[in-house]
């Protein structure tokens, strides 16, 4: 059998090849996390692609060393405290920075190219009103359903997408629909 499938070249397009520029372009919270240990460096600022926090940071140790060594009192003492201080906010920081990070870096790649998201885009809903109302929405069809099974195709507007038109049943309602289908069929009694 051949491994053809081995040499494919998905860079041209596809799920397949997004998905691979995500998984190396993400950034994660233990290796940010590693990198912080090395603060005075600025490796976590730049890992997370903030060039200038890791510039500030090798600014603030250059000051810290620099007075160390020329200063004759204690002024180094400053610039390692406020590197200290700002090395301490970035363990908070770094989570909320993965997340926002992440979250652009996933725009950017599915949205097509030349192409920008709204102004104010958070996601699929614009409003807390329009998440209540397809909260609600959810609840009602979720009332409806006897026993986690989804009643008759065409009950009501669960089988209509946001624009009205009709989808796809899912696999799970496919196979209701044919379970039902068969209990409905009777056999046939005709004697010839």
């Amino acid at each position: 059998m051949s491994k053809a499938w081995k040499e494919l070249d998905l860079e041209g397009g596809g799920l397949q090849a997004i998905n691979a520029r995500l998984a190396q372009e993400m950034r994660t919270r233990p290796a940010a996390y590693a990198a912080w240990i090395l603060f005075p460096l600025g490796l976590h600022r730049f890992y997370l692609r903030e060039p200038r926090g890791g510039a500030g940071f090798l600014l603030l140790t250059a000051t810290t060393l620099g007075l160390a060594l020329l200063a004759p009192a204690a002024w180094w003492l400053a610039p390692l405290g406020i590197t200290l201080l700002w090395a301490g906010v970035d363990l908070w920081w770094i989570d909320r920075r993965v997340t926002d990070y992440n979250k652009e870096l996933r725009k950017q790649v599915f949205l097509r190219r030349g192409h920008k998201p709204p102004q104010d885009y958070r996601g699929r809903y614009t409003s807390d009103e329009d998440a209540r109302r397809e909260l609600q929405e959810y609840q009602r069809i979720k009332e409806t359903e006897k026993a986690g099974h989804p009643g008759p195709a065409g009950a009501d507007d669960r089988d209509r997408d946001v624009g009205g038109r009709r989808r796809m049943p899912s696999f799970n309602e496919q196979e209701a629909m044919l379970r039902q289908m068969r209990g409905d069929r009777k056999p046939d009694t005709r004697e010839d």
